[in-house]
């Protein structure tokens, strides 16, 4: 074949697929568009139903891109690629991903166990895999933390919904567990007194359960106090620190002393 007949034949296919490949870019855009909109409008409903906030955006991602899944199907179909070939390749290519990708599918198993059995909600304080903070985000592979001092943490669902979680927002209250220390020298009758005065003049401090102040242990240089009280969950630090704050008031005024190590150093000549 001569150069201008290999020409004249690239450009007739050309014009032959061309509205082919047009019409395939135009559903590609116009899918992307419908499949994120589709996503937003069942989270909307799902919202508007009352369903759970960390349902909503776990549900949404997954039909978001199972329909960017159909989208891309149905454009490599019109681009004329034989279904039958087409399904064997995704076959060979999905074997390949999924062995490439154990852990990112192990983060999408994790995700649906989080979704589904909600050991966490968004909103709700956590501690797992080494970290504290609030749920900000559940996602299909990962789930977004933000401590207190504000700092991002992102935690792959797998190991999440594999290891421990302490969930501290999930209950109404919580106890406020205080440790003090006082000399062997000192009354402990009278220390009790002081601090169950301490637990009761705290307002935040319920009153059922009861109050609690024993003693916890001799340690080597203090007889060390228990000195619990319950709280509603978002009293509890305050209290925390307004009860260490006012332990050490309430033993200075009751001439009450805190131990400290000490160390004696002998110099011998």
């Amino acid at each position: 074949m001569t150069f201008d007949e290999i020409l004249n034949l690239i450009v007739a296919k050309a014009v032959d697929y061309a509205p082919k490949v047009i019409l395939a870019i135009v559903v590609f855009y116009v899918g992307f568009a419908l499949a994120n909109w589709l996503s937003r409008w069942l989270v909307a409903q799902m919202e508007k139903k009352g369903i759970n906030e960390t349902i909503r955006p776990f549900v949404g991602s997954i039909v978001r891109v199972m329909a960017k899944l159909i989208v891309v199907v149905s454009v490599i179909s019109m681009l004329g690629v034989e279904m039958t070939s087409l399904v064997a390749l995704i076959g060979a290519a999905g074997l390949a991903v999924g062995l490439a990708l154990q852990g990112s599918l192990s983060n999408f198993a994790g995700g649906v166990l989080l979704a589904v059995f909600q050991p966490m909600r968004v909103g709700e304080y956590i501690e797992a895999q080494g970290v504290a903070g609030t749920v900000d985000n559940i996602s299909i592979f990962h789930t977004t933390l933000k401590t207190p001092d504000n700092k991002v943490v992102i935690i792959p669902n797998g190991p999440l919904a594999n290891g421990n979680v302490v969930n501290y927002s999930r209950e109404d209250t919580r106890r406020v567990d205080l440790v003090f220390g006082i000399s062997y020298g000192d009354d402990i009758d009278k220390a009790k007194a002081t601090f169950a005065a301490l637990l009761e003049n705290e307002a935040r401090v319920m009153k059922n359960p009861e109050p609690v102040v024993k003693v916890l242990s001799l340690g080597d240089s203090s007889v060390n106090f228990a000195v619990r009280g319950w709280v509603k969950k978002e009293d509890y630090w305050d209290v925390f620190f307004a009860l260490n704050e006012g332990g050490k008031k309430a033993l200075d005024g009751a001439g009450i002393s805190i131990p400290f190590p000490q160390m004696d150093v002998h110099m011998q000549k």
